[in-house]
């Protein structure tokens, strides 16, 4: 996958900003690439590799939600899912995405029963189709919850072997946050659920503006295909809102 080279590891995906702004404020965002992560390792681990050697005090780290949850074990291979009827009935009506699969595979739906609870993934379904019919999106998730809405299924772009799984959302995003923020020395660390369509703030090791936050990653930083750069980092710079304007034109 292309991307820029910034040096001191750091990256800055194709099609992506190397400045965002909230207000007033400008940031630096960049990107940092790793290994393919599996349940065999440990985040510690990745953090001190990856992580600690390119950042500053004062840095804001975002962390995928993929990344965390592959090595919390939460990747499940297709073959070793069998969808039951209402996996197999409910999947039918899910409206596909270009940001992803989501729950419109038989498979992904069934981790969706798995990890929410069958009656409350119909009620969802039920709640989603009234809203349809009113030209509402989003009621599905709205009762379904997080953890199905942070469900990843296979891809022609995912990276293998998770071309052929299904990501379930991480466990204790918060008190994961904080861990890796202890380790970091304390700054502040961000578990985000992102793509080409939105972003969510799923786990954060401080109190923070999660609107703010999700501005400054709504271009979807650590990109949508096989970028394999599942963290980043926000650094606030000191520019004036007209040259920001002007370097974000020539970036």
């Amino acid at each position: 996958m292309s991307f820029v080279e910034t040096g001191e590891g750091l990256r800055i995906n194709k099609g992506k900003k190397r400045l965002v702004q909230w207000g007033d404020e400008c940031y630096l965002c960049f990107v940092i690439k790793s290994k393919v992560v599996s349940q065999h390792d440990r985040l510690a681990d990745i953090i001190k590799t990856y992580a600690e050697p390119v950042v500053e005090e004062g840095d804001i780290l975002f962390v995928s939600e993929k990344m965390v949850a592959c090595a919390q074990g939460r990747a499940i291979p297709l073959s070793a899912i069998e969808p039951c009827f209402f996996a197999r009935f409910l999947s039918r009506f899910v409206t596909k995405s270009s940001a992803g699969i989501g729950l419109s595979m038989p498979e992904t739906m069934q981790c969706a029963i798995d990890e929410c609870g069958v009656i409350r993934i119909v009620a969802a379904a039920a709640v989603g189709m009234a809203g349809k019919l009113l030209g509402k999106k989003g009621w599905f998730y709205r009762i379904a919850g997080y953890r199905a809405a942070c469900i990843d299924g296979p891809c022609n772009y995912t990276i293998p072997p998770y071309n052929q799984y299904v990501v379930l959302a991480p466990l204790n995003p918060d008190k994961t946050a904080a861990t890796m923020s202890r380790q970091l020395g304390g700054m502040t660390v961000l578990i985000i659920d992102a793509n080409d369509i939105g972003v969510e703030i799923l786990g954060s090791s401080h109190n923070i503006d999660t609107d703010k936050a999700r501005g400054l990653l709504k271009q979807n930083p650590l990109g949508q295909s096989c970028e394999s750069t599942p963290m980043g980092i926000l650094r606030l710079v000191e520019l004036s809102r007209k040259t920001a304007e002007v370097q974000q034109k020539t970036a």
